[in-house]
């Protein structure tokens, strides 16, 4: 019913475009009800306020647009919108294709990083080293960033085989306003190269704001620990202002590729889109994360897995046949954690649409 709009959407997120899906809910009572339609806002719809609402929701729209998290807002006696903010993943460019590159580049696409490696070198710049990047160039430092179009979002790590290829990437990096910068190499290295770089007329200022020698200071010697400080070090900006915000409970919620894809396909089996729209404690998932629930009993996607996610889907098959969405309650705390395994819980609530 959707599909093409979610279609857009897609493309948007992966133009890395921010954007605020609206949908029409007529409430039947506070659980249940039909979805009367939806409509895909960019950013730049919701500062001109383009879509005809209140004031009210658009301050809700950016507050989501700023974290990430979902929304309900009655408008009505038996109206309401649903409010989802849809963020690209951060992208994160690799200058160098080395030992530490590696596991820097599968430990950040873990956690939610969109990778792109360059390296001079086709045997280190080459998908098969780099299966989980999205992009892998291989082309000279010094020509590879007229490939490159950078976001204020984007991360830089520069972990080159030399000094010199440093110099030519953190160059460039600096020419550019970017979220994180952060080159390897020893102190004395590091406070040569900002001695010269300041000599040729760099900003004091942003000289200062890059991360070098990189890391978290955990004392990292081998190449997998290197990384995780790096990661570490890359969560710790990815994540700053969400906790002031929202506290530790929630961050970005994750953007499933593979759960977007399939709400964009054409189905002749009944279907149910499955959305966190809130969470307290210790939940596997977080708000915004969704999956898709089959009548056959396929799933794509995860909102935690165990027991819970089980009767989630099992009630979907309910909402398939009435066409509308459901509100569901699921609580994984005290005896229900224990009962999954878990070594805590807590709460989520959950919306399932028929589609």
């Amino acid at each position: 019913m959707f599909n093409n709009l979610y279609g857009e959407l897609l493309v948007k997120v992966n133009g890395g475009e921010k954007c605020i899906m609206v949908t029409h809910l007529k409430l039947h009572n506070d659980r249940n009800g039909s979805i009367e339609g939806k409509v895909l806002l960019s950013e730049e719809d919701v500062k001109n306020k383009s879509y005809s609402l209140e004031d009210s929701i658009y301050e809700r729209m950016h507050f989501s647009l700023d974290t990430g998290k979902p929304e309900i807002i009655e408008t009505g006696e038996d109206k309401a919108i649903l409010i989802e903010a849809f963020i690209p993943k951060p992208r994160l460019f690799i200058f160098g294709g080395g030992h530490v590159a590696k596991p820097v580049s599968e430990f950040a696409s873990r956690v939610g990083f969109s990778v792109v490696i360059i390296d001079d070198r086709p045997t280190f710049a080459n998908t098969s080293r780099f299966p989980e990047a999205e992009q892998v160039i291989c082309e000279d430092f010094d020509k590879s960033f007229d490939l490159i179009d950078f976001r204020e979002t984007d991360f830089v790590v520069i972990v080159t085989r030399g000094h010199r290829y440093d110099g030519i990437v953190l160059r460039e990096a600096l020419k550019h306003k970017l979220n994180y910068i952060g080159m390897m190499g020893s102190k004395r290295r590091v406070k040569a190269m900002m001695q010269e770089l300041a000599k040729e007329g760099f900003d004091k200022e942003i000289l200062e704001s890059v991360k070098s020698p990189i890391g978290l200071d955990i004392g990292g010697v081998t190449p997998d620990e290197i990384a995780i400080s790096i990661v570490g070090q890359l969560i710790s900006y990815k994540n700053k202002g969400l906790i002031s915000k929202l506290g530790k409970e929630h961050v970005f919620p994750e953007f499933d590729l593979d759960v977007f894809k399939s709400i964009c396909e054409e189905s002749s089996i009944p279907r149910a889109l499955i959305t966190i729209l809130s969470s307290k404690g210790s939940t596997p998932r977080k708000a915004g994360t969704k999956m898709i629930a089959y009548l056959d009993g396929r799933t794509v996607g995860s909102i935690g897995g165990g027991c819970s996610e089980a009767a989630i889907v099992s009630k979907a098959r309910t909402v398939m046949d009435e066409k509308g969405f459901s509100i569901e309650h699921v609580d994984m705390t005290g005896e229900i954690a224990e009962s999954e395994g878990m070594v805590c819980g807590g709460i989520m609530e959950v919306l399932i649409e028929s589609f």
